[in-house]
C-alpha cells in the first residue's frame, strides 16, 4: 500500500513538473515570437511613413491583416504559423503607418507618438507581470470583456459618422481598459494552461498592444488639439 502511494505522490510530482515546464516553454516561446511581431510592426510602419503610403493602400493592408489573422489560427499548429504571424504583423504596420504620419506632422507629433509607445510598454509590462506574479486567474472576465468589446465597437461605428471628440476619448478609454483586461486574461490563459499554443498566445497578446497604442495615441491627439 505505500509502495503503491509513493508511486502515485512520484508520478504526480513528475507531471506536475512536467506541466511547469510546458508553461514556461510556452510563455517564453511567446513573448519572445511577440517581441519580433512588434519589431516587424514598427519596421513596416516606418517603411510605410517613408513611402507616405496612402491611405487607401493602409486600408488594403488593413483587410489583408484581417485575413491573415484567420489563417494564423488555422497554421498556428505548424510551422506555418510562425511565416503567416509575421506578414499579419508586417501589413498591420504598413495600415499604421499613414495614421502615424498624421501625428507626426502635429506640433509635438514625435511626442505625442513616444508617450503612447510609451504608455503602452509600461501597461503591458504592469499587468502581464501582475499576472505573472500573483498566478491569479482571470477566465471570469471573459465575458465582461466580450460585452465591453462590442459596446466599444458599435460606438465606434456609431461616432464614424458622429464625429464627436468627446465620445471618441471615452470610446478609445473604453477600448484600453477592455484591451488591458484582455492581456491579464490571456496571461493568466497561459500560466493555467488554458493556451498552450505560442502563437496563438502571441496573435491574442499582439492585439491587445496595438489597439492599446492606438487609441492611447488617440487620447493623445485630443487632448494636444484642445
Amino acid at each position: 500500500m505505500q509502495e503503491n502511494n509513493l508511486k502515485q505522490h512520484t508520478m504526480a510530482g513528475i507531471e506536475t513538473t512536467a506541466s511547469i515546464l510546458e508553461t514556461n516553454k510556452v510563455l517564453k516561446n511567446t513573448y519572445l515570437l511577440l517581441s519580433l511581431t512588434l519589431l516587424a510592426t514598427a519596421g513596416s510602419s516606418a517603411l510605410a511613413i517613408a513611402m507616405h503610403l496612402p491611405p487607401l493602400a493602409a486600408i488594403v493592408c488593413m483587410v489583408g491583416a484581417f485575413i491573415m489573422m484567420f489563417v494564423v489560427n488555422r497554421t498556428a499548429d505548424s510551422a506555418k504559423g510562425i511565416a503567416m504571424i509575421f506578414v499579419f504583423s508586417l501589413l498591420m504596420g504598413l495600415s499604421l503607418g499613414p495614421m502615424l504620419q498624421l501625428y507626426l506632422k502635429m506640433a509635438n507629433g514625435p511626442s505625442l507618438v513616444f508617450q503612447a509607445a510609451g504608455g503602452t510598454a509600461l501597461i503591458f509590462f504592469v499587468l502581464s507581470g501582475y499576472a505573472l506574479m500573483t498566478k491569479k486567474d482571470f477566465s471570469f472576465m471573459g465575458g465582461f470583456l466580450l460585452v465591453g468589446l462590442i459596446v466599444a465597437l458599435v460606438a465606434g461605428l456609431v461616432n464614424i459618422f458622429l464625429h464627436i471628440p468627446l465620445m471618441q476619448l471615452v470610446i478609445s478609454s473604453l477600448v484600453i481598459l477592455v484591451m488591458s483586461g484582455f492581456i491579464l486574461f490571456d496571461t493568466s490563459r497561459i500560466i493555467h494552461g488554458g493556451e498552450t499554443n505560442y502563437i496563438r498566445a502571441t496573435i491574442a497578446l499582439y492585439l491587445s498592444i496595438y489597439n492599446i497604442f492606438i487609441h492611447l495615441l488617440s487620447i493623445l491627439g485630443i487632448m494636444n488639439d484642445d
